[in-house]
């Protein structure tokens, strides 16, 4: 296959580019449908005219159809999208990327969607997929799924399919409640995996920002104590990556806290901890919940993160972390492995 994939693209380098092009188009119908003509423009920012035609192929070929209130993918194109994912995958190099940055990271497993999260946002479900996908594989009878919040994380949970296979599996918030959307609280996307797992959930209903002193009084709560033990208890924990100050914005961390962020050189955060350039937690948030302690305790951990600009959260964060599967974007991952090539190059 790779063979062929290198003649195709030293002969008709123009039919590879076709087939990328009419496959992130169809895809990104199938995420966004039913989706006008403008908004598929926008998404993909190719200009109104591209998008004209490369539409009038697609539905000639009843791939797509074309109602009222937008595009939407036909059954065929469905299968499509779902067989080429691995063609495309395999064309642009990206499982030697994978084994390249598993190497250098020194972490247990990377898995790479094509595409870029900051020129389409619609690949940030991809990656969720391709994160429900992997975690499919690893829950077993008896399970304990730790998960934190965000946007990332409930990419996975949506994509995640209903299955009824697995017999007490449990899944809890890995910390408190954070922000004020409720849909990407952990709180919510653990009580929706449970329902699709047909497990059991427990809730922790404890915002992140309290003193040590009401922390310290809450955990003595019995009920406080059984959920802790749980998390603590937790064979699979995934969380979203961020960076270091908008994290700590969006937690509403005083401007002192924030400063001494800065000084301390903090650039990534993971599930409650500051990370600095050379992976080391600096900072930890109060609330209750997985610590930096309890997470090496865990097995597997499955980190969602994708874009560009989260390269060095990623790397700060994941570094030497031998329990880590990664699961980000082709933009992320050719970043990742070109800052990781270069400083093994100044060393």
């Amino acid at each position: 296959m790779q063979e062929l994939i290198e003649l195709q693209n030293k002969i008709v380098p123009e039919l590879v580019e076709v087939l990328e092009k009419r496959y992130n188009i169809l895809r990104t119908i199938f995420f966004n449908q039913p989706v006008g003509r403008r908004v598929l423009s926008n998404e993909l920012n190719l200009s109104e005219r591209i998008v004209r035609t490369e539409i009038s192929f697609l539905k000639g070929q009843g791939l797509i159809e074309i109602n009222t209130p937008g595009m939407t993918v036909t059954e065929s194109g469905e299968e499509i999208v779902d067989k080429l994912n691995g063609f495309i995958h395999e064309l642009k190099g990206l499982n030697d990327l994978e084994d390249k940055i598993k190497e250098a990271l020194s972490i247990k497993k990377v898995i790479i969607v094509p595409g870029d999260v900051e020129n389409n946002q619609g690949i940030l479900k991809d990656i969720g997929k391709a994160a429900s996908k992997y975690l499919k594989t690893v829950i077993k009878d008896n399970s304990i799924i730790a998960l934190t919040g965000g946007s990332s994380v409930k990419e996975v949970i949506e994509a995640f399919p209903k299955i009824n296979k697995y017999s007490n599996v449990l899944v809890v918030p890995a910390r408190g409640g954070m922000g004020r959307n409720v849909e990407t609280q952990a709180n919510t996307l653990a009580g929706s995996l449970a329902k699709k797992l047909n497990g059991n959930y427990k809730l922790l209903h404890i915002p992140e920002n309290v003193s040590p002193e009401i922390i310290n009084s809450l955990k003595e709560e019995k009920e406080i104590k059984d959920i802790v033990q749980s998390i603590h208890n937790a064979d699979i924990l995934i969380y979203g990556i961020g960076n270091a100050m908008e994290m700590a914005q969006k937690r509403g961390i005083s401007e002192d806290k924030i400063s001494r962020l800065n000084e301390l050189e903090a650039v990534g955060e993971a599930f409650g901890c500051y990370f600095n350039k050379d992976s080391k937690v600096v900072s930890e948030t109060t609330a209750i919940g997985i610590n930096i302690s309890n997470a090496s305790q865990i097995n597997t951990h499955i980190a969602v993160a994708g874009g560009a600009n989260k390269v060095e959260s990623i790397i700060a964060t994941q570094l030497n972390n031998t329990h880590a599967v990664l699961v980000t974007d082709e933009a992320a991952g050719r970043k990742i492995l070109k800052i990781l090539m270069s400083r093994q190059k100044s060393l």
